[in-house]
């Protein structure tokens, strides 16, 4: 049975519910469910995202900042930046930032600079996969490459083994 206190009682708890989230939202804070909150805090991050990466050179550190700060852009097919990318768009954009030019190309900058094994692999090499070519991230240790992986994506760090066959690796800085 609702009484009149009860039903007053209840109609006062909603109100002072409904201003402190009003009050919450005003102040940029977002109230989210605890299922989601979870998922979102869940520990996901690879070592290299984690920790600061540290390039052997100045010109390959300048490379894989530039990559880094571009995480969370989209891919779009022949962009190269800086609002979104393509692979050899993101690549093309972070070697531009240390002073060197290469072509909008994955294929062509797999000809460039010096070939290097998948063991000696240091931070702002290129890595490239499929064959023939047609993908291209940037090495930034741990196993680890940041790229714009496809349609639909966005720049982010992945497993070298993300993207399946590996063709090589480049040095250029």
């Amino acid at each position: 049975m609702t009484t009149a206190r009860t039903s007053t009682a209840r109609r006062s708890f909603r109100l002072g519910r409904r201003s402190l989230v009003a009050a919450l939202a005003g102040l940029g804070v977002m109230l989210t469910p605890l299922p989601a909150l979870a998922s979102a805090t869940a520990p996901t991050a690879s070592p290299a995202s984690t920790s600061p990466i540290l390039a052997p050179d100045q010109a390959a550190q300048v490379v894989v900042n530039t990559a880094m700060a571009q995480r969370g852009k989209p891919y779009v097919w022949a962009a190269s930046g800086p609002r979104a990318f393509d692979c050899s768009g993101l690549t093309l954009y972070a070697f531009r930032a240390a002073g060197i030019s290469l072509p909008h190309s994955s294929s062509m900058q797999s000809r460039m600079g010096t070939p290097v094994s998948r063991a000696q692999l240091r931070p702002g090499d290129l890595v490239f996969f499929h064959s023939p070519v047609s993908h291209v991230g940037i090495y930034i240790g741990h196993g680890q490459i940041v790229h714009a992986p496809t349609t639909g994506d966005v720049v982010k760090v992945s497993s070298i083994s993300y993207m399946g066959l590996y063709a090589g690796a480049r040095r250029l800085a």
